[in-house]
């Protein structure tokens, strides 16, 4: 099954490898269905789930810990919902990792592996000043990338805001990110 995953995933054109194997990979990972159609009902997305989720995974360079945490960094959105005005997702990080971790184990990743993009799903949404001590700096700075991706794939009427936020983050921690996603910015 991991093998099925990483020729998924480990494409140069991400969404035309998805799109052609959608049925496997929906097949590898049934819970990513629930994603599909499931609207954010919030002004800084313009996307359903999926589609949200598609998106970061276009601006993504090909690193397989990325491109599975970006797959599965919102999974849990479905389950943990709050809806009022605006719908909010209290909580989602957490609630994404503890639905990814058994799937990245089903998959056959290693312990070290699933601790890894574990890490970078819970991790998604905080500043990377906060956990930048306590990671190797090659793990904070794919969190960094991870984020570029998903900041690009908010509404557009944000994404220059949040990704500011993340440049501003890099400068302090210091951190050299040659990659694709940084260059086009």
């Amino acid at each position: 099954m991991m093998k099925d995953m990483e020729m998924i995933l480990l494409k140069e054109d991400i969404l035309t490898s998805i799109k052609e194997n959608e049925n496997k990979l929906f097949s590898l990972v049934p819970e990513l269905k629930a994603m599909v159609m499931f609207p954010h009902n919030h002004p800084h997305h313009h996307l359903d789930v999926w589609g949200h989720t598609l998106l970061a995974l276009s601006f993504s360079e090909m690193d397989l810990e990325i491109r599975l945490a970006l797959l599965l960094h919102d999974i849990g959105k479905t389950t943990c919902y709050q809806d009022g005005e605006v719908r909010h997702f209290h909580g989602h990080p957490y609630t994404s990792f503890h639905v990814a971790i058994p799937i990245l184990e089903r998959l056959g990743y290693s312990p070290s592996q699933v601790a890894r993009i574990g890490f970078l799903i819970a991790c998604h949404d905080e500043s990377a000043k906060k956990v930048a001590n306590d990671m190797p700096k090659e793990l904070i700075q794919k969190l960094v990338k991870l984020q570029y991706c998903d900041a690009k794939a908010h509404h557009p009427d944000y994404v220059e805001r949040k990704v500011k936020r993340i440049d501003d983050i890099v400068k302090v921690l210091g951190l050299s990110l040659e990659t694709s996603i940084v260059k086009q910015q």
